[in-house]
């Protein structure tokens, strides 16, 4: 069994240069956190991805949509869209899934559910 924690995930990150950590991989799944500092910097990405928010609160821009983002809340970004976060706490980290292959599932079927 693989157990990831974020008190540990958050230890591991603080000693570590930069705002993310990959912290496990298994097949096309690779599982890291973030805590952006201040600003988001980040790019589009070429696979699909899932954030869920761990700890603090903030702002999501994803594409030309923006809504508040808070502790457990789960996010899905297909590869290539434009996308950050905004507002964040100082607090503020994700885990972030990246899986599939280079381009993303296109062909799949997106659910939305609200």
């Amino acid at each position: 069994m693989t157990k990831l924690t974020i008190k540990d995930s958050l230890e591991k990150l603080a000693g570590h240069h930069g705002t993310f950590i990959k912290l496990f991989s298994h097949g096309t799944l690779e599982v890291e956190i973030y805590r952006p500092e201040k600003v988001d910097l980040q790019k589009p990405h070429t696979r699909d991805e899932v954030y869920v928010v761990s700890t603090g609160s903030g702002e999501f821009v994803c594409g030309n949509e923006k809504g508040a983002v808070a502790v457990g809340d789960v996010l899905f970004v297909p590869a290539g869209l434009e996308h950050r976060f905004v507002n964040f706490s100082d607090d503020f980290s994700t885990w972030v899934f990246f899986y599939g292959p280079e381009g993303g599932e296109k062909n799949a079927g997106i659910v939305v559910g609200k």
